[in-house]
């Protein structure tokens, strides 16, 4: 987000959360939410990607949906979803045709980077995607294995984006498709916006479907989840459930018991408050120190081991100070609109350990995993012929979790050695704690002692993230090697 998409989001949520009456809440959500998605999009130079880029996006929301709906409500509730629904695609249906005849009014031509598309083209795609979602929306028996068939479909598309080879093969394809030349295809004329974070909620929902964990909801409370435009781009990666909640929740109330605000002065307050704390973390304190942050740039230009550490500090601190402060406009714009997202950070930098660390770090995703990843996976080596020693598990899913979270940021070498990195370093910080249990009655005779071993595992948990930003931060293997060496003085 721009300091641009800021304000007007502000403007936005205020409206929303302090202006409106309550039972509009979800409507203004929704459509601001439709529009945030295309207007956020990058440019592309393959023709018409950046307006089929959130369609599809949008689609996939659709679509997903009407596989996870609720079939066993009460009839009456079935019904009032059914109309909630059907108001929902019409005001999504409206939305996205009103974009895409912007093309055709210059003076307001256009929330997207480039022209959009014809509007026959849109609403042929509109057609086909409302065909889709209507197949599973009445149609019972295959809706379980329709879900997996979107798990696998997430699951490739995420691994398309992140393959600079594959992204490079279906930019190629694309740019055919579009008449412009395949040999001028690159990896970077993907950049889909927020469908790393669309995907894990997407997956969350598909998963919690099959196990029988899913709330009712309508079409427009779980658009509004899914594309909820302070978290689209940057996060937190809230589960559905605690969102509809939150949408669902009863607003304050006037002296004659009708809903009509859903903003407090409070949420005014403490959003205003977080959105502002934010702006000044990500635009004053990241912006300024991505001048001397660590980057592919300046690695292999700085000699100096003094100067390295310089570089590799600011990049740790830039890294902390921009994705923290895009979470705290997002929870503040939610705020305002009366809506508490879940944390993203809590002090990771101060933690004692790294699975302290990763606690604290990007919360939302590292809870994600655990739950959709880390507890099946444990589960699936302790059972049957396929037991293991304990710390064979351990070793197992920790680096297993990491490593996917990992490539989840890209599939590189670089990124898989970070996971890697961590992976291990929670392994050894586990085998510590279990020696450091022993040990538990010498260290309460010796406070000093612990408060020096305290004071050490800062140190040495800061450092090993910091480190392993490196590997982060620059794009080959080969340019992280002689970083360290530079760093340690070797070479």
């Amino acid at each position: 987000m721009t300091l641009t998409h800021i304000l007007a989001f502000f403007v936005f949520a205020l409206i929303t959360g302090q202006v409106v009456p309550a039972r509009f809440r979800t409507t203004l959500i929704l459509f601001g939410s439709v529009l945030g998605v295309y207007w956020m999009q990058p440019s592309t130079p393959v023709r018409n990607l950046d307006f089929w880029l959130p369609t599809v996006s949008i689609v996939l929301v659709v679509l997903v949906w009407a596989i996870t709906r609720p079939v066993n409500s009460e009839e009456q509730t079935a019904r009032l979803l059914q109309w909630r629904s059907l108001a929902a695609g019409l005001l999504i249906l409206g939305a996205v045709l009103t974009i895409s005849l912007t093309r055709y009014v210059e003076p307001l031509c256009c929330l997207t980077p480039t022209r959009p598309p014809g509007l026959l083209q849109v609403a042929l795609a509109l057609g086909i995607g409302g065909v889709a979602a209507a197949i599973p929306a009445r149609v019972k028996a295959p809706r379980q294995s329709l879900s997996w068939f979107f798990f696998i479909l997430l699951v490739a598309l995420l691994v398309i984006l992140k393959s600079e080879a594959l992204s490079r093969t279906a930019s190629a394809l694309l740019r055919g498709m579009t008449g412009q030349q395949p040999g001028l295809a690159s990896a970077l004329d993907l950049p889909w916006l927020g469908f790393s974070y669309l995907s894990f909620r997407l997956l969350h929902v598909l998963r919690d479907y099959q196990a029988g964990k899913l709330p009712a909801y309508s079409l427009g409370e779980f658009a509004s989840y899914a594309l909820f435009f302070p978290a689209y781009t940057a996060g937190p990666i809230d589960r559905s459930q605690h969102f509809i909640v939150e949408l669902q929740q009863d607003c304050a109330e006037t002296a004659g018991g009708r809903t009509w605000l859903c903003g407090s002065g409070s949420d005014l307050a403490a959003g205003t408050q977080r959105i502002l704390w934010g702006v000044f973390k990500k635009f004053a304190v990241a912006d300024t120190l991505a001048i001397i942050a660590l980057s592919p740039q300046n690695a292999v230009q700085v000699q100096s081991t003094l100067w390295a550490w310089v570089l590799l500090y600011a990049y740790a601190l830039r890294i902390y100070f921009d994705f923290s402060g895009y979470t705290d406009i997002a929870l503040g714009l939610a705020r305002l609109m009366g809506i508490r997202l879940p944390e993203n950070f809590d002090r990771p930098y101060l933690r004692q350990n790294l699975t302290s660390f990763w606690n604290g770090w990007h919360i939302t995703l590292t809870q994600w995993i655990r739950m959709y990843f880390f507890n099946p996976f444990t589960r699936f080596l302790r059972t049957g012929s396929r037991a293991l020693p304990a710390w064979a598990v351990i070793l197992a899913a920790q680096m297993g979790t990491m490593l996917l979270i990992g490539l989840w940021h890209g599939i590189t070498w670089n990124f898989a050695i970070w996971g890697a990195w961590h992976g291990l370093g929670l392994f050894i910080h586990n085998r510590w704690l279990n020696y450091m249990r022993s040990q538990g009655a010498f260290l309460q005779a010796a406070p000093r002692l612990q408060r020096v071993l305290n004071l050490g595992s800062w140190f040495l948990t800061f450092h090993y993230v910091t480190l392993g930003w490196i590997w982060f931060a620059l794009p080959d293997t080969d340019t992280a090697l002689k970083v360290l060496a530079n760093l340690f003085g070797i070479g």
